[in-house]
Order: C-alpha cells, then structure tokens, then sequence
C-alpha cells in the first residue's frame, strides 16, 4: 500500500470535486461474451462462477486506478485487491465474505470453496471482520435476472470507496452466450476509459483457458 500525495497527483481536481458529492459512485451496465468461458468450464467440470470471478480479479488488478481507496482520511493505492463477493446459502440468505486473490486459479479456488463451506454454517451477513476490508472489490451474482441497469444499497454515514461489480443470468444471443455485468465505481478514482480499459482486459481473458 501506498499514500498517495494528493497535491502532485494527476487527479487531485477530479478527487476534490466528486468527493464533496453525496453519491460520488457512477456505473456502467453492459454485457461480456462469456461463450468460452462458459463451454471450457462445463467441459472442464470446474465452476463457471469460480472461472469468471477468478479472470475479473486478475483483470481488476491491472487497473491501478481500481486500486485506489481512501483510508484515514488519505488516498492510498493497494498492491493487490481481493474480493469480497456475496454468497448464496440454500435456505435464500446470503452472507459476505473474502477471498484472496491469488492469480493461481487452484489456489483461489480452494479458497472460494472454503469461504462457500464456511457461509453454509452460521446464519447472519459475517459482516464484519475480512469482510469489512477496503482493498477488495464488492462481487455479486444474480444469476436469475437479465439486468439492463442496477443500484447498489449505499451508507452515506460511511466512507465507502470500493468499486462494486455485478455479474446477471447467461442468455444466449445470435449464437453468443453473453452475460450483464455492472461495474460501480468512485468518480474521484475512476472515469469510464478505466472501466472500459478493465471490460477490454476481462473480455480477453474470457476468451482463453
């Protein structure tokens, strides 16, 4: 982690202005070409889920300004971002947790299936201890819904700077399984050429093993 000097940084304007408003998140909806993906992971055997969310990780962390939080009251950039991605329990609730990201996908995914094991036992959010940690990214899943626009539930109260993206249901188009994602970010860190530097980078991951 590193705090940035804010008076010599390229942003500093851009910082000031969209941190003195109520809501500085903007958002993104589009879709991704998930056709590969989808297809090496069922001939595979390994989770679909687990692929996407491990390739969105590794795409994220080669965006610095994804990277950017503000933690007392500094800007500082981590050198690696984990997620901290909601997951489903049988009974309908759900539950935050953390996963580390490690650009080994049998490592993170190891991980993913322990903090799976650990959400089916107690009930509650566990919203607290690695899941109220800053360098990650907020993941969710509605696996359901074809989704053309999302909000998030939000706390003014709180300072709150991790970008949040949402994953929806697979639907097959012209041949194409592709798949809503929304990517919801601080203004002050990020503008729509990182979220579109990031969608470029995921895209292309998606497409190879």
């Amino acid at each position: 982690m590193k705090i940035i000097n804010i008076n010599s940084w390229k942003r500093k304007e851009h910082f000031e202005f969209f941190t003195q408003f109520d809501e500085p998140f903007f958002g993104i909806t589009t879709e991704i070409d998930c056709t590969y993906a989808y297809h090496f992971t069922k001939e595979s055997e390994i989770s679909f889920f687990a692929h996407y969310l491990h390739k969105s990780l590794i795409a994220a962390n080669q965006i610095e300004e994804l990277k950017y939080r503000i933690k007392n009251d500094d800007v500082v950039v981590f050198d690696k971002i984990d997620a901290s991605p909601a997951i489903g329990r049988k009974d309908g609730t759900f539950a935050f947790s953390f996963i580390e990201f490690d650009p080994d996908f049998e490592k993170f995914y190891n991980s993913l299936l322990a903090e799976i094991e650990a959400v089916k036992n107690p009930g509650g959010l566990r919203a607290e201890n690695d899941a109220e940690k800053i360098d990650v990214i907020h993941f969710s899943s509605i696996p359901w819904i074809k989704f053309t626009g999302l909000t998030h539930a939000r706390n003014f109260k709180i300072v709150d700077t991790c970008p949040k993206i949402t994953f929806g249901k697979v639907d097959k188009n012209n041949n194409k399984l592709m798949m809503p994602i929304s990517i919801n970010a601080h203004h002050g860190f990020v503008d729509g050429k990182h979220v579109g530097n990031f969608l470029e980078i995921y895209q292309d991951l998606l497409n190879k093993k």
